[in-house]
């Protein structure tokens, strides 16, 4: 209605939540200053909101793959800043896709000039969807487990994977939704904190673990070649474990993890693998903010004392990629990662790692902004999970090629 300025999303206003676009605005004057404002609601009706300050070209063009930010959320030329810089005003919000088969909905403005944001010129929507074209969601209470599989369309053969979130607990289903999206057969596998299981379990049973694998391999649709397991955080030493202990893991992905077992023992058949000693007593917490420094919390890893509550990684034929931010603030994951990928070096394994310089702990699929601080749902405080915005957001972007790759290589 009388707008000004045509804003566009291209190539298509509808993609999948991991897909760069082009945000485009013509019919500006020339040199003509505008502030473009990105909006999402989330799912508990949360506001997120980023803006940053332009400037249109000779011909009244803008086109944020080529002009830079003058101010606002972010500098400079970021194609996708509006997205990866969105933050709540509630403070100390993630934003997580708890129903994958809706979308997020981002709203883009224009708006005249650099100060008031009272004179609207165009505006549009960006649909970010979490299921790609065809892509089954399939809701999984088979014996013990409790998951959700996602079938990638057509009859494939397609490489399965298995997908665990860190000791947060819960069904997390959006980062599995979109590696199917991608091609994978892919179960994302709760193992703490949800239905039926307790929050701090007394153990986890390797056998569990065992019985995901084997409901995935018995899927039509997946290659029989060897199965994937990709985890973050506490998923991270438990995808060690599946894949030094279970037969048919081809390729393991550790984000943010360690090469120990945390937290929880782990049964397996006929032994148990210990926690590695940690002190609750040694968090820090801040005064002023109530925030919690969790890193110090846990023993030296390097003391043989704590060698039983290792995962013997060099042990296991799979082939490992390690990934992880050195502005973690929850977790020593580079110290972590280090050991592991020493001792398998050490015993002839091939091992990828890349650790990211002012990346935080939460390395999600690209375009999820950085979340800093957030409430952890079973400790019931407010962790400090570290990261750089910008830094964040280029890791995650690399960080999920690569995992891809990875997967496509080795399965």
């Amino acid at each position: 209605a009388g707008m000004a300025a045509l804003l566009s999303v291209l190539p298509s206003p509808r993609c999948l939540f991991d897909e760069p676009v082009q945000i485009r605005v013509a019919g500006l004057q020339p040199q003509q200053a505008v502030t473009l404002r990105a909006s999402l609601v989330d799912e508990s009706g949360e506001l997120f909101q980023s803006h940053a300050l332009y400037r249109a070209g000779s011909s009244g063009e803008l086109d944020l793959s080529r002009s830079p930010a003058l101010g606002g959320s972010y500098l400079g030329v970021e194609p996708m800043g509006l997205l990866w810089a969105l933050q709540s005003k509630t403070p100390y919000k993630r934003l997580a896709k708890r129903n994958v088969l809706t979308p997020f909905c981002v709203d883009l403005e224009v708006y005249e000039g650099h100060g008031d944001m009272s004179r609207l010129l165009g505006k549009c929507t960006n649909e970010r969807w979490f299921l790609g074209e065809g892509v089954k969601r399939i809701s999984v209470r088979e014996g013990r487990l409790r998951a959700t599989l996602f079938l990638p369309p057509g009859p494939g053969p397609f490489p399965g994977l298995i997908d665990l979130y860190g000791s947060g607990g819960g069904l997390i289903e959006y980062r599995a939704s979109l590696l199917a999206s991608r091609g994978f057969v892919t179960l994302a596998l709760a193992y703490m904190s949800f239905e039926d299981i307790p929050a701090m379990p007394e153990s986890l049973e390797l056998s569990y673990f065992e019985e995901a694998v084997n409901f995935l391999r018995k899927q039509q649709q997946v290659k029989d070649t060897g199965i994937g397991v990709l985890g973050l955080s506490k998923g991270g030493d438990l995808a060690l474990s599946i894949a030094t202990f279970l037969p048919g893991i081809k390729a393991a992905v550790s984000i943010s993890g360690s090469s120990f077992n945390s937290f929880v023992p782990l049964k397996g058949d006929g032994f148990t693998i210990p926690v590695h000693p940690y002190d609750l007593g040694r968090m820090k917490i801040s005064d002023d903010s109530g925030l919690v420094d969790f890193s110090d919390v846990v023993g030296d890893h390097t003391d043989p004392a704590t060698w039983d509550c290792r995962i013997p990684v060099e042990r296991s034929l799979a082939k490992f990629l390690f990934l992880c931010g050195l502005d973690d603030m929850n977790w020593k994951s580079d110290l972590y990662c280090r050991d592991a990928v020493q001792r398998l070096q050490q015993h002839g394994r091939e091992v990828e790692f890349y650790s990211y310089s002012g990346a935080g702990h939460l390395l999600e699929p690209p375009y999820l902004p950085l979340c800093k601080v957030s409430i952890h749902r079973v400790l019931g405080m407010f962790v400090h999970w570290g990261g750089q915005w910008r830094e964040h957001a280029k890791a995650q972007e690399d960080a999920w090629r690569r995992i891809q790759a990875f997967f496509w290589q080795h399965l």
